[in-house]
């Protein structure tokens, strides 16, 4: 397959899986199979064009944060948004000074894709049973500290554990709390782009100053992250009016077919 290709098929999969809750983690593993595998600054900076997809979906709720910072209820979600960030932040760099964030490159190749598919398994169980119980519950469109606190837990649960989903994680973890999906949704989507950028600016920070940069075939990178951008933002466009009428409970059962497919791959080596 043309090197090229693979890059547009790389981007697809980034872009649609990042920011929905199946684990983007288990389909590259999927990808992997038959793909070249690429560098991991080549997914650093595809995952970061995701991002800034996000950012224009909501580019409007971003300048109304930005425009009316000095009211109470602006206030009161912004610094929401920074506790959530910051218990990540320092949640993420104590697991990885502890030794507890396991790495791809650190296992065999057949534990890394077990963990991943048990990863992928578990996680839509849960979406199934926490959605079935939430269907019965009122939903509140409000985001307390509490649920803020819990998201952000929900974030380092997802980088110590790949194949956890880290939007999943996050909307389930509101969902149980009692927050309305939509709520949850947005919550967790905002949260992610200053996660997922200062994540992706410390990995390229590192690879610079180990002097990867000049290595990297740049004309790839540039097409994939464009794919990745473009499918996100369509990806987020369309998850956003989803919920609106829709519960999760299908992206519950299709992580665990996509588990199958893995153990299946995994079994058939």
């Amino acid at each position: 397959m043309s090197e090229w290709l693979a890059v547009i098929i790389l981007g697809i999969i980034e872009g649609v899986t990042e920011f929905l809750p199946v684990s983007s983690t288990g389909h590259l593993q999927i990808a992997g199979r038959w793909l070249e595998p690429q560098s991991e600054l080549f997914d650093i900076v595809v995952q970061c064009g995701a991002v800034l997809a996000v950012m224009m979906v909501f580019k409007t709720r971003v300048q109304s944060l930005v425009r009316d910072w000095r009211a109470p209820t602006t206030r009161d979600y912004v610094g929401k948004l920074l506790l959530a960030f910051a218990i990540t932040t320092v949640g993420v760099l104590l697991a990885e000074k502890l030794g507890l964030k396991v790495r791809k490159e650190d296992v065999e190749p057949a534990v890394w894709t077990a963990r991943v598919a048990w990863a992928t398994l578990i996680g839509g169980v849960l979406i199934v049973v926490i959605e079935r119980w939430h269907r019965h519950q009122p939903g509140r469109n409000d985001i307390t500290w509490l649920v803020a606190a819990a998201v952000g837990g929900a974030q380092i649960l997802a980088a110590i554990y790949s194949g956890t989903s880290r939007s999943g994680s996050t909307i389930l973890f509101a969902l149980l709390l009692g927050v309305a999906r939509p709520a949850a949704t947005e919550f967790s989507f905002l949260l992610g782009v200053p996660t997922l950028l200062a994540a992706g600016g410390y990995k390229l920070l590192k690879a610079a100053k180990a002097g990867e940069l000049a290595q990297e075939h740049w004309g790839q990178v540039a097409l994939g992250t464009a794919v990745a951008a473009v499918m996100a933002f369509l990806a987020v466009k369309w998850l956003l009016r989803y919920v609106q009428t829709h519960t999760f409970t299908v992206f519950g059962w299709y992580r665990i077919g996509l588990a199958a497919v893995i153990f299946a791959l995994l079994a058939w080596g």
